[in-house]
């Protein structure tokens, strides 16, 4: 149960702390530990690097609060508890400008990585315009964009950091199944767009 969030930085605002009531079933191969200990590495096991609909992408359990419980029912051989904790987890807000590697370019547009979430796009109409693909020399990705500013030419060769700014972010519904080939499910998408003045390659700037 989702109990609140606020800002865990005012300088990096797409982090927050979301305070969280989760129930766990304690596994037996953790009893020997302490209790705090052991509550945290199963809080850990369960929502690290989990995406968690509408709350964001979990980084880490800051601290816990409260651990009620330690009833075992009849039939399991692990104890349940209440615990009350604090999640760091990633969800930018639209409007925010973030900086960014690139991960793949193609035709659509561009991949974006922050290095622990690969999910970020950049579609061709949110490049700036007047914006053309062609094949990457260097064969690193399957095109290479070129943003031409009158007689010069701009390049999006992934040396450099890309700062885009947040249009949306989603939390698509889980598939029932997937077409063959088709790329692995992404519980949460970021789609963004360097087509403002001081985004883009930090180098064009």
């Amino acid at each position: 149960m989702l109990v609140g969030a606020r800002s865990l930085s005012e300088t990096v605002k797409m982090f927050y702390l979301s305070k969280i009531e989760h129930t766990l079933r304690l596994p037996p191969h953790l009893l020997s530990r302490p209790l705090d200990e052991a509550i945290k590495l199963e809080l850990e096991n369960i929502f690290l690097d989990k995406v968690v609909a509408n709350l964001g992408l979990c980084i880490s359990v800051y601290d816990i609060f409260k651990i009620e419980g330690g009833f075992i029912f009849p039939g399991e051989g692990a104890s349940t508890y209440t615990v009350e904790f604090r999640l760091v987890v990633f969800r930018p807000f639209v409007g925010e400008i973030i900086a960014a590697k690139l991960k793949e370019s193609d035709a659509n547009g561009l991949r974006l990585s922050l290095g622990f979430f690969d999910d970020i796009y950049i579609p061709s109409h949110l490049l700036p315009s007047p914006s053309r693909s062609e094949p990457d020399p260097d064969k690193r990705y399957d095109v290479r964009w070129i943003w031409e500013f009158g007689d010069t030419k701009y390049l999006i060769d992934g040396i450099d950091e890309i700062k885009f700014r947040v249009l949306s972010v989603k939390y698509p519904p889980i598939p029932i199944e997937q077409p063959e080939g088709s790329k692995p499910f992404a519980p949460m998408v970021v789609t963004g767009s360097i087509d403002y003045d001081g985004l883009g390659p930090v180098s064009w700037w």
